[in-house]
């Protein structure tokens, strides 16, 4: 029975019209109404123009950006905020604890959904227009008690695009793009939150009213839900094809033409929400992979935001600089961190290339997005001695600062390696496993910055860095590991695809 050609415009924004045809699946030939996409379907988000779907990726990694630079902004206003509320340095802390900790809560909800059909753009939408309304609650808030709850809320509303990113670049580029993609986007979660106590700091020594802080926020998200309803399509390929074959039906009078998820009724509502809640923690639980995989990134995730009340105790106590200034000697961490997106992007992706190339049409092992975690493991070692004992305030600050460029490019390279693997190896399941991941490290996140004073008043800058670097040494092997032992592993694995040999 021949297909129908039918006119639509692309999902792209274009208004031109093109010839659209349902084209069988070839592996299911005996279904003749099942409308797919074809190799070349200018319908499908990997066919978008290459130029276009660079602009949809960097808006949502905006997006991301300026998100993640809440959570880390208050750390320059504490004092004032501790002065207005009366309340103390442990309390006061929980302002950037509470966020960080609601990446943890939202990502239960917002990963799996990825993979049940509420694809990124109605998540995104009600996500950021309640993201922009929590905003304005944290800067009219009249006590404490509503700051801290506004700011827990908040960060359970910013980890929508952080759960999804990885979906969505699954969506729109292919494996040999795909690291690329999610390496430039996997440094938005780390600069946001660095840059965050510059914009913090700067507001508490110009004079201005802390809530201007959260003025700020919130006008950052107002643009970031501009960008969402104006520029960003549907990108699920499951939700495009279903829309495709109603638009069959609708066109033809035939009612047998069907998408691949509207073949079969779904399972009822409540087994769908048990599945929603549970399906990263089986994952976690079931994979032991994963488990090393995300004690690796939490402990480093963590002590990125432990550094947060360290800084100041270095920096603003024993070497009395000012909260501006404090804000500003995140920058070499910052450097760093983008200094090892550069040495990703430029020679560790060129070897996945050259190895995908030379493996068509097989697929390239995970393991290969280890290399730069094994390699650049060491540094990430050295820059907490390094600050650590560069740390006395007879030393200049300049040398514990300039350890941030080891930190920062340590970092870098550990969390883009483990993400692209986790993403590699997991595929169909990474909005899950990339959520659990977010759930364990922002845990990590919260909790690391409520015992940092403690740690760096009892044992000292010094001893405490050194405790931070033994631990780091130890979680060092973990890609080596993997490298040697994951194909076995992946073998035993009931949730990751099955790859020939």
């Amino acid at each position: 029975m021949p297909t129908p050609r039918l006119a639509g415009s692309l999902s792209s924004g274009s208004t031109s019209t093109v010839p659209v045809q349902a084209v069988l699946a070839e592996s299911e030939k005996e279904d003749q109404f099942l409308v797919t996409f074809g190799p070349d379907d200018p319908e499908n988000p990997k066919n978008w123009g290459r130029a276009y779907r660079w602009l949809l990726y960097r808006a949502r990694e905006l997006m991301s950006r300026l998100r993640t630079l809440a959570s880390s902004s208050p750390v320059g206003i504490t004092q004032p905020i501790e002065e207005k509320f009366r309340i103390s340095d442990e309390v006061s802390i929980l302002v950037v604890s509470l966020f960080v900790l609601g990446y943890s809560f939202g990502p239960i909800l917002w990963g799996p959904l990825s993979e049940q059909g509420l694809k990124f753009r109605p998540v995104f939408i009600i996500g950021f227009v309640v993201y922009t309304g929590l905003q304005v609650g944290d800067a009219l808030a009249p006590n404490t008690a509503a700051l801290l709850i506004f700011r827990f809320l908040s960060g359970c509303f910013a980890a929508s695009p952080l759960t999804n990113s990885g979906g969505l670049i699954a969506d729109i580029w292919d494996a040999k793009t795909r690291g690329k993609a999610l390496a430039v986007f996997s440094f938005a979660p780390f600069a946001g939150p660095t840059a965050g106590p510059i914009i913090g700091g700067y507001i508490a020594v110009a004079g201005a009213s802390w809530r201007w802080l959260y003025w700020t926020t919130a006008l950052f998200a107002g643009l970031c839900l501009t960008i969402i309803v104006f520029l960003i399509p549907e990108t699920y390929t499951p939700i495009l094809l279903a829309k495709r074959a109603q638009k069959i039906r609708a066109e033809t009078g035939d009612s047998r033409y069907h998408a691949p998820m509207e073949r079969a009724p779904g399972p009822p509502m409540l087994s769908q929400v048990r599945d929603i809640l549970s399906k990263p923690f089986i994952l976690l639980v079931n994979e032991p992979m994963l488990v090393a995989v995300t004690a690796y990134l939490a402990f480093i995730y963590g002590c990125i935001y432990l550094e947060f009340e360290a800084y100041p105790i270095v920096f603003g106590i024993d070497h009395h600089l000012n909260a501006g200034v404090v804000g500003l000697t995140f920058l070499p961490v910052l450097i760093g961190a983008f200094v090892s997106l550069i040495l990703y992007l430029t020679i560790f992706e060129g070897i996945y290339a050259r190895k995908a190339d030379s493996m068509k049409p097989l697929p390239v092992p995970p393991e290969e997005r280890l290399r730069g975690a094994s390699w650049l493991g060491p540094i990430y070692v050295i820059s907490y001695f390094w600050f650590g004992w560069t740390s006395y305030d007879r030393i200049s600050f300049w040398a514990s600062m300039l350890s941030g460029l080891f930190l920062g490019a340590g970092f870098m390279m550990i969390f883009l390696s483990l993400v692209n693997y986790t993403v590699d190896a997991y595929l169909s399941v990474s909005a899950s496993a990339l959520a659990v991941q977010t759930i364990v490290r922002s845990f990590a996140g919260a909790g690391f910055p409520l015992f940092a004073t403690q740690l760096f008043n009892k044992l000292t800058p010094r001893w405490a860095s050194t405790l931070l670097g033994l631990i780091a040494l130890l979680l060092m092997p973990i890609p080596l590991v993997l490298t040697r032992y994951g194909p076995a592993l992946r073998a035993r694995s009931k949730y990751m695809p099955k790859r020939p040999n």
